[in-house]
């Protein structure tokens, strides 16, 4: 399955940009305000103490302020790289190239613009021409105080993101565990339905005097399912549990249908570890039957599952009336919206669901997952 082989493991990571906003922009220039002036009075006090009364007051200020406004100009500089650059315990390269050159695009867009404020200000004010001073002594300071600057910022934003990402996988935590409720819920009161459950008793009765042997396997095949629904605490098991959950769920069905219904699995072998959000092959039969309950046709429904080398596909095919045309079950299948919601908290995006045809017309769901994912709350970035 070449189309199902993801490159995601080869694929260079996406280049992330710093988005503005309106409330952090503002709280972040009030801060280097602050910073401003206290470094302007600071300089002012320096001053002073050496007896440099003659140089006014709002020369220290404006030094220190214009500083404090062009480092708040560049700091988008710094957001890009602390959001590229990936830790150290990940990827040393990557992290020093893309802080190696972030670093001194920060410290010259830096001192360009702040000289390009002074100078125009400087004027306006009539205070003559601006002095920058000798560059061989002014650089090295800038240098030295950009890096501070600079290491803080990073240190800050990763701190901010690494917060924001854990307050979000909390969320997601959250949801999905409603989620994994809804889904016991569901599979209790709605797809094992008081009349699925009526229908599946009236079933084991017609042949409970026939049949000793199939109604005891019926019989433990129901309290299986009722246990699954009612107990089963995390959101995924493995394939293998699903298929064989899905088959007793599969052989209730087939004592009430009989005959009109047949199932075909086609499983690639190593995929029976592989994770499954919970129900789900009993979402998609269940669709398919009960879309298809009113036809006199016998209807197949085939189960796939094919192997990809970093992700996977999932499929349930019927050879009923697909999607569309008008069953006795129309509504707004909400058993699959249900399952797009929980591949979405699962698997952050790496997972979906495509409805489709099949040959003979029939309906055609296919999951596509990661690989090795174990279904846990957090989506991998």
């Amino acid at each position: 399955m070449a189309t199902l082989a993801s490159s995601s493991a080869t694929q260079p990571r996406p280049w992330r940009w710093p988005r503005v906003r309106l409330q952090p922009a503002l709280a972040t220039f009030a801060l280097c305000m602050v910073v401003g002036v206290s470094y302007g009075s600071a300089v002012r006090l320096d001053q002073l103490a050496n007896g440099l009364t003659s140089v006014p007051a709002s020369r220290a200020y404006l030094w220190e302020i214009t500083g404090a406004l062009s480092a708040w100009l560049s700091l988008p500089i710094i957001q890009f790289a602390a959001l590229n650059a990936p830790s150290p315990r990940v990827g040393w390269p990557r992290f020093l190239a893309v802080h190696g050159l972030a670093f001194p695009l920060y410290s010259v867009v830096h001192i360009l613009l702040m000289l390009g404020m002074r100078h125009p200000l400087y004027a306006a004010l009539g205070w003559g021409e601006y002095e920058y001073g000798p560059l061989g002594f002014r650089l090295p300071m800038e240098v030295a105080k950009d890096v501070i600057a600079y290491s803080l910022g990073a240190t800050v934003i990763v701190l901010l993101a690494a917060w924001r990402e854990r307050h979000e996988r909390a969320l997601r935590a959250a949801e999905l565990e409603g989620e994994l409720r809804a889904a016991q819920l569901r599979a209790l009161t709605g797809q094992l339905h008081p009349h699925f459950l009526f229908n599946s008793l009236h079933a084991i009765s017609s042949v409970m005097y026939e049949d000793l042997a199939r109604t005891d396997r019926l019989l433990s095949d129901l309290g299986q399912v009722l246990r699954a629904s009612l107990e089963r605490s995390e959101p995924t098991w493995t394939l293998a549990e699903e298929r064989a959950h899905a088959g007793r769920y599969i052989s209730l069905l087939s004592a009430r249908f009989g005959d009109r219904l047949s199932v075909r699995w086609s499983v690639d072998p190593g995929l029976e570890s592989a994770h499954v959000p919970c129900f789900a092959l009993q979402t998609l039969v269940e669709n398919a039957v009960k879309h298809n309950q009113d036809r006199r046709e016998a209807l197949e429904v085939r189960i796939r599952a094919r192997a990809g080398q970093a992700l996977w596909r999932l499929e349930v095919e019927d050879t009923g009336r697909g999607f569309g045309e008008e069953s006795p079950a129309a509504g707004p299948r909400v058993g699959l919206s249900h399952l797009e919601q929980v591949l979405l908290l699962l698997h952050g995006g790496q997972a979906s669901l495509e409805r489709g045809q099949g040959p003979e017309g029939g309906a055609r769901v296919s999951l596509t997952l990661p690989r090795g994912a174990t279904g846990g709350t957090e989506a991998t970035p």
